[in-house]
């Protein structure tokens, strides 16, 4: 099945701790249906001292469910995506508004 989010897409959070919360997706993990969004789902990890680094607790972006998350459309709502041929062309497109993505 084709991925209806992507790399990139302006998003919002459907559910969870981070309800109503914009950002942009920096990885998607279609296999296990999860993508790791900018700013949200933050969690704090303990990181050990080395030669390198400083060490200490670092906040890191962590995975969240694609159901979670919906694409948001020209007029910043939460919005499903559709597929349709353009042509020769498969593009995704806003069901509400009908605009491609």
């Amino acid at each position: 099945m084709a991925a209806k989010l992507r790399k990139g897409d302006s998003v919002i959070v459907l559910a969870g701790k981070d309800k109503g919360k914009k950002g942009t997706i920096s990885s998607v993990d279609p296999k296990s249906g999860k993508a790791v969004v900018d700013g949200i789902n933050i969690a704090v990890r303990h990181q050990k001292q080395t030669q390198a680094t400083q060490g200490g607790r670092t906040p890191k972006a962590m995975p969240i469910q694609l159901s979670n998350l919906a694409i948001v459309d020209k007029n910043g709502k939460a919005t499903r995506v559709g597929f349709r041929m353009d042509g020769d062309n498969k593009v995704r497109f806003a069901k509400t508004t009908g605009d491609v993505i």
